[in-house]
């Protein structure tokens, strides 16, 4: 038999898949597969981004290794846009390009904590999150959301799961799976938790750009003296620019930080795509108003998944945000990877089961509501309505 590293041989495997999988058993019967599966963007990148992708590839000079730390151009343009965003003195020395943002979090952790080490994570987690920690041999202590309260991280439980040698608390906002919008007051007095006890705060802010309001800084967190020896933010391209295939991500930190994620970087893959940095340079300030408008868009697609969800009492709209959406089944006895499976093989709709983002989350399902559009969206009123588990 062979002998594989118990760290990875234990993990389940990847868990989109076995859900996609569900999905190719069902027959069409109840109308057109509703795929709210993945978080993947339910609308094509724009046109000029593509030409620059395709100016970008075809060039002999993105085919050669660049800079480890991210192109020059990349580095400065995402720096220019978070400084504005968030009032923040923020250079191309605070950025570190990666591929993708699973990346950026693998790279953050491997440079602050090691085998042995503890970080915290909120209950339910991103699970990508929490297998990354595990590979690597870092112990996880979680935090619970309670579902009354929006599922928002609470100050004193946090604070009190804090001691002397947790290394990190990671937390994404706005959330998957939940979708909850962590208000800037309460992100400062976790972060303030947090350096009191010597703490790094992680904030995965993927989907940050589909916020309900452009003109609002998410927190404040960059405008607090020696963040940089406290706080990492992390990002992804991926969703704003409609490029998930390019893998594109990217760190705020200290330079300090930085540095050290390059020595990780150069043993992971050296450098990000070329290509794609490229394009994406000339995309943030190009394509601004594009994203203001696929934010708005995204919006109406919440709205009317509140909408949906309002008229069946039997399902419960938990938390809503940016692209997720975490609702409470109405089997209680029953495990949701159960009801997910059947929802997805017997009504078409292809969602995750909460199981797969902590301990018991086995009554919830995540809609990443934002894949589809408005009008299949109300399709999903009849399909719940109307859903029954066989033999219950």
């Amino acid at each position: 038999m062979p002998h594989f590293n118990p760290l990875v041989e234990k993990l389940a495997p990847p868990p989109v898949p076995s859900v996609l999988a569900w999905a190719k058993a069902y027959d069409g019967a109840r109308g057109p597969l509703i795929d709210l599966s993945q978080a993947v963007p339910g609308y094509p990148a724009h046109p000029d981004m593509l030409k620059w992708l395709g100016e970008a590839s075809a060039s002999t000079a993105y085919t050669r290794y660049g800079a480890i730390e991210g192109e020059t151009e990349l580095r400065a343009a995402y720096a220019a846009h978070v400084a504005s965003l968030y009032g923040a003195a923020v250079t191309a020395e605070n950025i570190h390009i990666t591929s993708g943002c699973n990346q950026a979090f693998m790279c953050a952790v491997m440079a602050i904590a090691g085998a042995g080490d503890t970080v915290l994570m909120t209950n339910p987690y991103y699970f990508n999150q929490e297998t990354t920690l595990a590979m690597l041999g870092i112990n996880v202590e979680l935090v619970p959301c309670d579902a009354g309260a929006g599922f928002l991280p609470e100050v004193d439980a946090i604070a009190s799961a804090l001691r002397p040698g947790i290394r990190a608390l990671a937390l994404v906002s706005p959330n998957n799976p939940t979708g909850a919008v962590y208000p800037p007051e309460l992100l400062e007095r976790i972060h303030g938790a947090c350096r009191k006890n010597g703490t790094w705060l992680i904030l995965d802010e993927t989907y940050r750009d589909f916020l309900p309001s452009a003109d609002l800084a998410p927190h404040g967190l960059l405008q607090a003296k020696g963040w940089q020896d406290s706080f990492i933010g992390l990002y992804s391209f991926s969703k704003s620019f409609c490029i998930p295939g390019h893998r594109l991500g990217a760190i705020t930190a200290g330079p300090a930080l930085v540095e050290q994620i390059t020595k990780i970087m150069d043993n992971l893959q050296i450098c990000a795509p070329r290509a794609a940095q490229a394009a994406v340079a000339k995309a943030i300030p190009a394509l601004a108003d594009w994203r203001l408008a696929n934010r708005v868009e995204i919006g109406a697609r919440a709205d009317a998944l509140k909408e949906v969800m309002s008229r069946l009492p039997k399902w419960k709209l938990q938390a809503v945000g940016a692209y997720f959406a975490y609702i409470r089944h109405p089997f209680p006895d029953i495990d949701s990877q159960f009801v997910a499976e059947k929802l997805a093989k017997l009504a078409g709709v292809v969602c995750l089961p909460g199981d797969y983002f902590g301990e018991g989350q086995e009554n919830y399902l995540r809609f990443a509501f934002a894949n589809a559009d408005v009008a299949t969206i109300r399709k999903l009123e009849e399909r719940l309505a109307s859903f029954e588990l066989p033999g219950i």
